[in-house]
């Protein structure tokens, strides 16, 4: 069994931090949904009368983590969470693309719920997952890259026993555990920092595992980790 866990001293920093897992095992990851595509047009016409760059940047779910990043030393006017990377993209008239049927729904999930969301190819992971402070000596090579590069100390990323799977928290996640049309069992994360609540949370989880259940089939499991739980099985 893989293990997910939370090193304690990102709670010491982020104390009000949930993170919901979800697995999904023998999922058919093949081919294109019309339906889910048209969920996320539908809320990309939705996000573009509802908001501008201003309006966005404010915004208490992107506000705190602009200000996560700035805890670990990464400029928020450089660096983005994946969140507000998704909502830029689609307030500069740019449609999100389809990738993968499970890709494109942990999207849909991020820009309906504004929360971060991601996730890896559990056949790629070598090892247990870990959210940590980076030591500064972890290797890293970023998705569709061959360039290597390694995580600057202090940062916060993902790793498995063998090198990061996500820089600067959730901003650039890795080749190695990219998701593909041939994926059959993946582990996603969606995160939350205040104001987002453990009930808020809860309903992501239900909303991307019916999601999963209804396109892609498989065995579904969800759980949430917070201060009190800093690690599970999966």
């Amino acid at each position: 069994m893989m293990e997910f866990k939370i090193d304690t001293r990102i709670f010491e920093k982020f104390p009000g931090l949930k993170i919901g897992v979800v697995t999904a095992r023998n999922i058919d990851n093949h081919g294109f949904s019309d339906e889910i595509m048209q969920l996320i047009r539908e809320k990309e016409r939705e996000i573009r009368e509802n908001y501008d760059t201003e309006t966005l940047s404010q915004h208490p779910k992107i506000h705190s983590w602009s200000g996560a990043y700035s805890s670990f030393g990464a400029k928020p006017k450089k660096y983005k969470s994946s969140v507000e990377s998704l909502y830029r993209m689609i307030l500069k008239e740019l449609d999100l693309r389809h990738i993968n049927k499970i890709v494109d729904l942990y999207n849909y999930i991020s820009i309906k719920y504004m929360i971060p969301a991601g996730g890896d190819d559990m056949a790629k992971v070598d090892g247990d997952i870990t959210l940590k402070f980076a030591v500064g000596d972890e290797p890293f090579t970023a998705l569709n890259s061959n360039e290597k590069e390694t995580a600057k100390e202090g940062e916060v990323v993902y790793t498995d026993s063998k090198e990061v799977l996500c820089r600067r928290w959730n901003w650039r996640e890795c080749d190695k555990t990219k998701m593909t049309g041939e994926t059959k069992d993946v582990i996603l994360v969606v995160e939350a920092l205040p104001p987002v609540t453990k009930e808020e949370l809860d309903e992501v989880e239900e909303d991307l595992s019916r999601l999963i259940t209804k396109y892609c089939g498989g065995e579904i499991r969800t759980a949430m980790l917070d201060d009190g739980k800093r690690e599970i099985e999966v």
